[in-house]
């Protein structure tokens, strides 16, 4: 059973492309094992729709795809009776993309293929190169063909915000006449306004024949810093679907974010009087596990899911706070999955105190797992006093960190020698023959001598983009993690569908009280990453980037 906003018009569904259109953030690449991962937290969370990718990419996005299809898009008792979620594959209006949508999708009980056209005059003339009738008539005929394979078939009109309102209407009933389900009007440039945006979806619903049989979707980016204003605004405008992201990745400045509008709708159901099938408990469990995976940092202040989102340091805000709760809190941090130490955690505690509180934090750990992290915890416990919650997320978040079967080099240990004179590094890898290495170098400084060494073991020597730290808890035993963006220094691009060509970078992601270790590990995990691509992806094959739907 799925939920369907024409039975209830007070529902709104949620569409996370978290996996498709966040996946196209510089850097937010990611593994099957790692999409499947966020998946399965997406659909325990209650999504409704995920778009699982674009599987005419490639041919491991494809794989990607049926997985999540099949693990994800099927009935899970361990899902504690949440619907199953519709599993969508996007697909240009061209009958290869097609084919392989359905290929990757058809093997979940709810399948969707998602096929989009551009119908601004800018993209039309230079992009496309077609005259509005040959627009048309592409979306009837793809529509249509969709509409062959399955029977849920959503259609974008690409880049809408800047299309005419008369033509998107006589595009939108073509797609309606050819058995389209769901109609999603994105603003694909973050370009309109709310009012804009409002007036755009108002003139949807009442001039193309048909609407009341569709359902109306919205997808937002955040250009202008106005996608979740947008996304809101098409909501009340009428659409009942809205197209979202973990965070707000993707394209450019990004795309609305899941955690704000479900929390919009929630804590101002008053202004709204909308629902969704969101369980916000979980919400900032998920948002760590997806910055982790992509090495994209949430930064501090960003709403709901930012670490100073329920701080307070002002005195007058600490006073009132004392008071009461909502002179400065207008939503309970429990609500998204934020907490409060229940147990107070240190080198005496047990395995089984340790179990309880990550239960209560949401993780449910297998006893292997259990164990590694009961193991780092003692550890960690030795150095600190107190274990914070921070502690603990931390924690788990190194020991999945990245999936065994994509770990090809394993750090076994690091010795470094810094100073004023020459700072010096060496390391033990293990590799994936199970044969240690041992190299030695020189830096700059401890994490540049750490680098060097590991890449003389590896054997590779890209190009570091970004190298962020960042304390997740307080004081000077504080754990640190470290978040690392490399290309290939040969830059490995690969060509979009348009023929543009986009280096790829990858990320990795670390924590620990040893910022050069946490280093270590995160330029280890990034290093993993790109073997593992090159692996997988010979050239003929290599994966293109999709477009902005």
């Amino acid at each position: 059973m799925i939920r369907d906003p024409k039975h209830n018009p007070a529902y709104v569904r949620i569409f996370d492309t978290t996996l498709r259109d966040g996946e196209q953030s510089p850097g937010a690449t990611m593994t099957s094992a790692e999409k499947l991962q966020i998946a399965r937290a997406l659909a325990r969370m209650g999504v409704d729709v995920i778009e699982a990718g674009f599987p005419a990419a490639s041919p491991d996005d494809l794989e990607a795809v049926r997985r999540i299809a099949i693990e994800v898009g099927n009935p899970d008792p361990r899902r504690n009776g949440t619907p199953v979620p519709i599993i969508a594959g996007l697909a240009r209006a061209v009958r290869s993309d097609i084919d392989a949508a359905w290929e990757a999708v058809r093997h979940a009980a709810w399948p969707r293929i998602h096929t989009f056209l551009a119908t601004s005059p800018i993209h039309m003339q230079h992009k496309l190169r077609m005259t509005p009738q040959q627009v048309v008539q592409r979306v009837r005929e793809m529509v249509a063909y969709a509409k062959a394979l399955t029977d849920d078939v959503e259609f974008s009109p690409e880049d809408a915000g800047r299309s005419e309102p008369e033509f998107l209407y006589e595009v939108l009933a073509a797609a309606i006449e050819a058995g389209a389900t769901t109609l999603n009007i994105p603003d694909t440039v973050g370009y309109t306004t709310p009012e804009e945006f409002y007036r755009l979806i108002r003139g949807i619903m009442e001039h193309v024949p048909g609407i009341e049989q569709v359902v109306v979707s919205v997808h937002c980016h955040n250009d202008l810093g106005l996608a979740t204003a947008n996304t809101l605004a098409g909501l009340m405008a009428g659409a009942r679907q809205a197209e979202v992201t973990i965070n707000g990745i993707g394209e450019r400045a990004g795309n609305t974010a899941l955690e704000e509008v479900v929390m919009a709708l929630r804590v101002r159901h008053d202004a709204y009087g909308l629902e969704t099938g969101i369980d916000t408990t979980q919400i900032v469990r998920v948002s760590q596990m997806v910055a982790r995976i992509t090495g994209m940092v949430v930064q501090p202040n960003k709403a709901i899911v930012g670490a100073n989102a329920f701080a307070h340091e002002a005195g007058i805000h600490q006073d009132g706070m004392l008071k009461h709760h909502q002179t400065y809190e207008i939503m309970r941090p429990e609500m998204v999955g934020w907490s409060r130490s229940r147990l107070v955690l240190g080198k005496h505690s047990g395995r089984h105190a340790l179990r309880v509180r990550l239960e209560e934090l949401g993780y449910k750990l297998s006893p292997a797992e259990l164990d590694r992290v009961f193991r780092d915890f003692k550890r960690l416990a030795d150095r600190k006093k107190t274990i914070t919650d921070a502690d603990l997320q931390a924690l788990v978040s190194e020991e999945r960190g990245l999936a065994p079967e994509e770990t090809l080099f394993h750090l076994e240990a690091a010795q470094v020698v810094a100073g004023t004179g020459m700072p010096s590094a060496t390391v033990r890898l293990r590799g994936p023959d199970g044969r240690a290495r041992v190299a030695t170098a020189v830096g700059t400084g401890p994490v540049d001598a750490v680098y060097k060494a590991i890449e003389q073991v590896v054997g590779v020597q890209p190009v570091l983009l970004e190298y962020v730290v960042n304390a997740v808890t307080e004081g000077i035993d504080a754990v640190g993690e470290v978040s690392v963006r490399i290309q290939p220094a040969d830059a490995d691009a690969r060509p979009s569908p348009q023929g543009d060509v986009r280096p790829r970078t990858f990320g990795g992601y670390a924590a620990d009280t040893d910022i050069i270790l946490a280093s270590a590990k995160a330029y280890l995990a990034a290093l993993n990453k790109l073997l593992a691509a090159r692996q997988g992806e010979p050239a003929s094959t290599a994966a293109a980037s999709s477009p902005v739907a």
